[in-house]
């Protein structure tokens, strides 16, 4: 019989523990209690973003993605962003896609303009910066246009003669 109640107490214990590391994981990747709000953003290139991926100011994390959805007329990345209730954006706001880095996943970058009124709760960010495409820019150094090169070698200068072909003195 003692050896039932002491299964039981460890069970508890353990249910304990996973209660203490949940409240912890929530505190630590900023989904705690405190409101939020969400505004969304058109991109022309939404660059792989995926909900829940965060959404800075300054390099400070106020949000993260909600949803990221096509809209059917104009082809364009409509993403919604829930932003921290505590952090008012001015109306003016530019939304940026920005890379973690070379091999890092995207975020989303908010730069506060100087307008007075800020943005309401459902509103858009008017300005936005999609993704760049660094492979396909390190792709355009390396392998320049051939366009290029017919033209060049049709404007240099005749190439010189062998010497077997001048004449002798």
């Amino acid at each position: 019989m003692r050896a039932h109640w002491g299964e039981t107490l460890m069970g508890f214990v353990v249910l304990a523990f996973a209660g203490i590391f949940l409240a912890y994981a929530l505190g630590v990747t900023g989904r705690s209690s405190t409101g939020s709000y969400e505004i969304s953003a058109r991109f022309g290139e939404a660059g792989g973003i995926q909900p829940g991926a965060k959404v800075t100011v300054s390099g400070v994390k106020v949000g993260a993605v909600s949803s990221v959805t096509i809209d059917p007329k104009t082809y364009m990345a409509v993403i919604r962003l829930s932003v921290d209730e505590s952090v008012k954006l001015p109306s003016d706001s530019t939304a940026k896609i920005t890379s973690d880095g070379l091999l890092g996943g995207n975020h989303i970058t908010i730069m506060p303009g100087g307008a007075a009124d800020d943005l309401k709760p459902g509103g858009e960010v008017a300005n936005t910066q999609g993704a760049v495409d660094l492979f396909g820019l390190i792709g355009q150094v390396m392998r320049p246009k051939s366009d290029a090169a017919p033209a060049a070698a049709s404007s240099a200068a005749p190439a010189p003669k062998a010497a077997t072909d001048l004449p002798e003195m």
